[in-house]
Order: C-alpha cells, then structure tokens, then sequence
C-alpha cells in the first residue's frame, strides 16, 4: 500500500535540518553523475498552467514527480514517490511545505559552499512564504547575527521581520529599499516574482554570496545584467534546467555578456570536482531552479520518516499496491 500525507503531516515530519541533509546528497549524487533530473515542463492555457518535474536516483531504489497547476485560485502540489524495484507507488503528498523547505535547503548547500565560512549577515528581498524558509534554512549553516529585509509592502516587510526575530532570536529589521536591505551584508537572498531585477550589481561587495531563487521561469528577471557580470563564480542546481527558464541569465546572456560558458553546476562543487570559491574576495552566485532531484530527495527521506512514525494514511487499490504488496520500511542508503 501506498502512504497519503497532507500538508499538515508533512509539516510535522520535515525538519530543516534533514531536508538540508537530503537535497546536500542529491545535489551530490548529481555531480557524481549518479542520479536523474528530468527539467520542469509546463503545459499553458488560458485559464492555468500545469508544470511537472521528474527525477531518479538508483542508489536509493526510488524515482519520483512534482506536479502543481496553477490557476487564478492558487496553486496546488502533488508529490509522488515511486519504487524503482517494482514501480509501485510507496508516497503520494501534498508537496506545498515540502517544496518550500526544499527550495530553502538548496540555498542553504549553496551558502555552505560558496559563501565565506564567516558570513553573517544577510539581505532578504522579498517577505513572502519562500522567503521565510530561506531564512530558516541559511541559520542553520551560517552563524546569521543579523537579518535585513525589503519588500514592496511595508505591512509584509514588518511583520516578516517581527515573526523572524521571534524564531531565529537572531537580529531582524525591516528596511525601506533594497539596496539598503544589501548594503553591509555578506549573503544576499532575492526571493520575489519580479520581471525587473531588484538586485543590481552596483550593490555588490567583494566577498558576497547571492542566493537568486525567483528566477525559474525565461520572463523572471531578479538581477540585471551587472551583477551577473561582476559575479567570479555562477552556480545552477541544473545548468540544462537553467539554459530554458532562468530568466536572469538568459537576459544577460540577451545582454551580450557571456553567460554560458561559465556557468556550473553545484553539484561538482559538492562531489569536489570544481574548487567553488578559491578567495575571499569572489563574488558567487547561485541560481536556484529548484529541481525534481530535490524534491524526490526529500519524498524519500519522508517516506522514511513517516513509516517509522507510523504517520499518514494507508491508500490500497494503486497499480503495484494491491493487497498482500508491502510497503517496505528501511535504512537509509538502502534502496527501497
């Protein structure tokens, strides 16, 4: 039988901490060249948009899907599990929390890498749900001592920074623009749906790391063109999933600046085949797409979690689930 989970469950059972441990072995595996991440697809109509995304990793017995449809209404998430041995579905989710404090890990594993191991302020753009597991994510790997946030709205900057203050006992202070949100900061964070950048390279340092995550889709530009240029080192979880939607390079690339030919994946920073940053002073970049590798990472690490708890609802009548089929608990790194 398979494992039905709801937002609430899968709030329950996700921790930071694992989720960052979990997307850290995938973004591995994928420089290793030791799992599969299929790019999101979208099909687009006039009243909503369905997006999927796929990956599998082998090691780990298990391949699995993201699907979400948006619609003037919202936006709903779906996550599957799949067992590779037998192709029987083991976890069905609702994938809202998870894709939100997967995508905040992936920065937390960039920051761990490229940022400077003594970094402890950061700027946020942006005050909305994703913007908060960012945070979150980030103190658990940087000794963060003081938060600057910037949104367009004063009330959602204010309260962003009030409810932060109280969870991370960390300093955090609304400020009145973005480029104050970046000044005297080591780690940017830009966490927002523009079309326009918010960041512009001027307001970079020597010595800054930048966390560009709203950027998923080719009409999404967070950045311009400057700080793309003045940036020593550009990560991308996926630099094929990159080349088709991450709008900030492409209008750079669009720019005239030579973007492709220097752009890398984490992952062989985090499997050791490319140094990451080599001085202090490099400004490094991570472009966030937030891809299937990721999220099938943390469905794996859930299922896990919640049949040792014993959470969630059993669902009997799945192909490859019928009754008498187990749904087999076990170690991690053992495939299921």
């Amino acid at each position: 039988m398979a494992l039905w989970l709801t937002e609430d469950e899968v709030g329950a059972l996700l921790a930071m901490d694992d989720v960052i441990a979990a997307v850290e072995e995938g973004i591995r595996l994928f420089g290793e060249d030791a799992a599969v991440n299929q790019p999101r697809s979208r099909s687009v109509t006039p009243s909503g948009t369905l997006h999927v995304m796929h990956a599998a990793v082998p090691s780990l017995g298990v391949a699995g899907l993201k699907a979400y449809a948006t619609s003037p209404r919202g936006t709903r998430f779906i996550g599957v599990l799949y067992r590779l041995e037998d192709g029987a579905v083991v976890l069905l989710a609702e994938a809202n929390r998870l894709g939100q404090m997967r995508t905040g890990a992936a920065s937390a594993v960039a920051t761990r890498y490229l940022a400077r191991p003594e970094a402890g302020a950061l700027g946020v753009i942006g005050a909305g749900w994703q913007a908060r597991s960012q945070v979150q994510a980030i103190a658990r790997i940087r000794p963060i001592a003081l938060v600057k946030v910037y949104s367009r709205t004063a009330e959602h900057r204010e309260t962003f920074a009030r409810d932060m203050t109280q969870e991370l006992g960390a300093e955090v202070v609304a400020v009145d623009s973005a480029d104050e949100a970046v000044a005297g900061t080591d780690i940017v964070v830009t966490a927002t749906s523009s079309k326009e950048p918010v960041l512009r390279g001027e307001w970079l340092r020597p010595g800054m790391h930048v966390n560009a995550i709203g950027s998923n889709a080719a009409s999404r530009v967070e950045i311009d063109a400057e700080a793309v240029r003045r940036s020593d080192l550009i990560a991308a979880d996926s630099v094929e999933q990159a080349r088709i939607e991450c709008g900030d390079l492409i209008a750079a690339s669009r720019a005239g600046e030579p973007v492709w030919d220097r752009v890398i994946e984490l992952g062989a920073i985090v499997a050791g085949s490319h140094p990451g940053r080599q001085r202090p002073d490099e400004i490094t970049l991570f472009e966030s797409q937030g891809i299937a590798l990721e999220d099938v990472m943390t469905m794996e690490w859930l299922y896990r979690r919640a049949t040792a708890a014993g959470a969630g609802h059993e669902i009997s009548g799945l192909p490859g689930n019928e009754p008498g089929t187990p749904v087999r608990p076990s170690r991690r790194r053992t495939p299921l």
